[in-house]
């Protein structure tokens, strides 16, 4: 009897284990509300789909920019994520030990500097010396940077008051900073609610992609799942810039956002993921070696060095 209760014991044990394994078998994926693709892919269940046949679970956290989310990938908090062209740069020089698994095409009117309808402020050479509400560190950043030197600025010439998007959009209302630069849905969301004019986006300058970002543990220990990932992505993509109004109808209410708000955004919005091609490495060392110049990171960074070999995974249809 002592036999049958110890063997009845270890099977107990032994399928708590496996049970145990299986719920700790989860991918964290930070994403942004302004990441429509991320935002498509969790409100379809499409990755969960793919992931099940492996017992995986998909644990998703919005943050609030890109600079966040990779301070959560560098903590352990994520696995995987996507942001700007900025974000990764500042991190790197920062030592986190991300890779880019995969680049966004650009979508230059999908961020823009503005100013209230009735400010004095008409051009960019009239932002000197004036307040431009920003996230440290984000796309938005790059766009300051570029604008600026488009007209023969500095960054120095203004003053950079770096705020999350939300507190941004406070200070823009209460007046508190003279010009806002974000990207969408909150562009989208300023344009309509605010009657903003829009000094540039980045028509004109020098365009950046957005980007995958896996940590290195991650992608070298779970090859096929960042595929995988990238994969479901893709075909997420394609389906998304084929069908503009179901993406509204889908993820408006996901969002909390009217349908017209979504429905501007996503009409300047081109989705897609593509390998880092040499090209793509190229212009994000442009990048980073403009924030270098500007003393805007610590040290040189070479992009080349985080760069992930994506192969897509098979099975994806």
């Amino acid at each position: 009897m002592k036999k049958i209760l110890l063997t009845l014991l270890l099977l107990v044990i032994s399928a708590s284990g496996l049970a145990q394994s299986k719920s700790n078998k989860v991918i964290s994926i930070g994403f942004q509300k302004g990441s429509g693709l991320l935002s498509i892919l969790k409100t379809q269940g499409t990755l969960e789909k793919a992931l099940a046949p492996q017992a995986y679970q998909v644990k998703w956290i919005e943050f609030p920019a890109g600079p966040q989310l990779l301070e959560a990938l560098n903590a352990g908090s994520i696995d995987f994520g996507n942001t700007g062209a900025p974000p990764p740069i500042f991190a790197q020089a920062a030592g986190v030990d991300l890779v880019y698994v995969g680049a966004e095409p650009a979508s230059p009117s999908s961020e823009a500097i503005f100013v209230k309808k009735d400010s004095a402020i008409k051009t960019v050479a009239d932002l000197k010396g004036k307040k431009i509400a920003l996230q440290k560190g984000s796309s938005s950043n790059f766009l300051l940077v570029a604008a600026l030197q488009n007209v023969h600025l500095q960054p120095s010439d203004v003053q950079a008051i770096y705020l999350t998007p939300a507190d941004a959009r406070a200070a823009f209302v209460n007046g508190n900073v003279d010009a806002w630069i974000v990207w969408d849905p909150y562009l989208a969301a300023a344009q309509k609610a605010y009657q903003v004019r829009i000094l540039t986006d980045y028509h004109g300058l020098q365009q950046t992609n957005g980007f995958y970002q896996a940590s290195r543990r991650f992608a070298e220990q779970s090859p096929d799942l960042v595929s995988t990932l990238l994969a479901q992505i893709a075909v997420v993509g394609d389906w998304a810039n084929k069908h503009p109004q179901q993406v509204v109808e889908l993820i408006a209410p996901q969002l909390g956002l009217e349908p017209d708000i979504v429905a501007i955004w996503q009409g300047r919005t081109h989705y897609g993921v593509t390998p880092i091609t040499p090209e793509i490495i190229a212009n994000q060392q442009r990048v980073a070696d403009i924030f270098t110049q500007l003393k805007l990171i610590p040290k040189t960074i070479k992009v080349s060095d985080k760069v992930w070999n994506w192969k897509p995974a098979k099975s994806a249809k």
